[in-house]
């Protein structure tokens, strides 16, 4: 049984991940600061297929710490997921300096030290690894919110440069998510904001977080075993690049 790490995994598109990779057969290590919401997964699923930590990583020293504390308990783990993630929706002009650090920290530097603990201790085995980050439409189109879009642009870059850098063992892809219905996001999305993605949809089946872990879960796979550097938008078909 193939182990998956999946960050943000207690709500939404993180949640859809974990319920889609257990039912595709992988052990998954989930891990959210929602602590209520892992509880509630680990009792529905069980311990023979979950294993579920608290962790913020808001804090460095947690992001620092995680891998090497996970790999005390586990030999091996066959991918990543970087899905945890903040937004704000709200002006770099009402930003505090610690919601900067808060958003930098668990935006972009968590997936640069989990991504290297990661890939530094599985590319040991000389054997096929895959780690998928979660960028987003706002980081190739630009966002309202300044953070926001600032880091997710520098998500797409760290893919990009650590598909160089994890070769040829790990892969490294990113998908990029546009207007996500049922998502704690969804709802602090300013309104201008969210018609705008909406009128840019060519395709007008509402984009669930369960369809985005669908193609999540595609390029962790073997499936994709030949594709790495490269983000996969999910967006209806909307800000075609």
């Amino acid at each position: 049984m193939k182990k998956l790490i999946i960050t943000g995994a207690a709500n939404g598109i993180g949640r859809a991940t974990l319920e889609k990779a257990i039912q595709q057969g992988y052990f998954v290590i989930g891990v959210d600061k929602d602590g209520e919401g892992l509880n509630a997964l680990q009792r529905i699923h069980g311990s023979q297929v979950l294993e579920t930590h608290v962790a913020d990583f808001s804090d460095s020293a947690v992001i620092k710490g995680f891998i090497p504390a996970l790999y005390e308990r586990h030999d091996t783990i066959y991918g990543l997921v970087n899905n945890a993630g903040i937004y704000h929706g709200k002006s770099v002009y009402h930003y505090s300096d610690d919601e900067v650090d808060e958003i930098l920290n668990v935006n972009l530097k968590a997936l640069v030290y989990l991504s290297k603990e990661f890939a530094e201790r599985e590319m040991r085995h000389e054997a096929a690894r895959s780690i998928v980050n979660i960028a987003s439409v706002a980081g190739e189109v630009g966002s309202c919110d300044a953070l926001y879009g600032a880091t997710k642009a520098a998500v797409i870059g760290l893919t990009k440069a650590n598909a160089w850098n994890f070769a040829p063992f790990v892969r490294v892809n990113a998908v990029s998510p546009a207007l996500i219905h049922d998502t704690a996001i969804y709802d602090t999305i300013p309104a201008y904001r969210r018609n705008e993605y909406a009128r840019q949809e060519i395709l007008k089946d509402p984009i669930l977080p369960g369809g985005v872990a669908e193609v999540i879960l595609l390029l962790v796979g073997d499936a994709m075993r030949h594709i790495s550097g490269r983000v996969i938008p999910v967006d209806n078909g909307a800000y075609p690049r």
